[in-house]
């Protein structure tokens, strides 16, 4: 699709202002137009305590996951504005939904995220701006298969492993757990104005159900 379409890329550090913006003129010269923003970009520490927790690093973190975030969908809705509309997703993580399942840095930029999306879609709205985020739980990327190692002091845990675990204890659907697949088909539904031109404002939750109900509940039907 990138060949037909002509696709290109440019390098760009989402907490530098200046390379997001440069990101969104380069599709503005080459198109003439923004349809849809995906902020996908982010990032996670091995952050332990949060009374051991440093500062420098949650400003790191957070300058990506959120600010990244924020300046995405700044510069998107500048240029959607000159089309008459537009769909902006970012990638959030059921650690913005449910305690316990990440860092406290982690958690807490992710929760941002997510109150991000539904006050820009309040304001974006009547421009025809669609913004939503979409959840993923349990996908075994480089991230999570990092902080599975991390807290289980295991360098030798793979995706393969994470899968199975997830699959056996992350999820409701059982012996299932979710690909990046998964979260790629929950993007082009939230970008499409076929599937989605009356959504915005919502967090899609990618999780085979695990943050909708305790699982301790399963065993009773089991």
């Amino acid at each position: 699709m990138a060949e037909s379409i002509g696709g290109c890329y440019v390098h760009c550090d989402v907490s530098k202002e200046a390379d997001v913006e440069a990101a969104v003129e380069l599709a503005m010269r080459r198109k003439g137009r923004l349809d849809v923003m995906f902020n996908n970009a982010g990032m996670a520490v091995n952050e332990g305590s949060i009374m051991e927790m440093d500062i420098k690093m949650v400003n790191k973190l957070v300058s990506v996951n959120v600010n990244g975030v924020l300046l995405g969908i700044k510069h998107a809705a500048k240029a959607m504005i000159k089309v008459g509309g537009g769909s902006i997703i970012c990638t959030s993580s059921s650690s913005g939904v449910m305690g316990g399942l990440g860092g406290h840095a982690y958690t807490l930029s992710k929760g941002a995220i997510n109150g991000l999306v539904k006050t820009t879609a309040c304001e974006l709205g009547s421009h025809g701006i669609r913004v939503n985020s979409i959840s993923p739980h349990g996908v075994p990327t480089e991230i999570l298969v990092n902080a599975y190692r991390t807290y289980l002091h295991n360098d030798r845990i793979d995706a393969a492993e994470v899968t199975k675990t997830v699959a056996e204890k992350g999820s409701l659907l059982t012996g299932r757990a979710g690909t990046v697949e998964d979260v790629a088909q929950a993007a082009l539904f939230l970008a499409s104005e076929e599937s989605s031109r009356f959504i915005t404002g919502h967090n899609l939750v990618i999780d085979g159900g695990y943050t909708s109900a305790t699982t301790t509940m399963r065993y009773i039907y089991d």
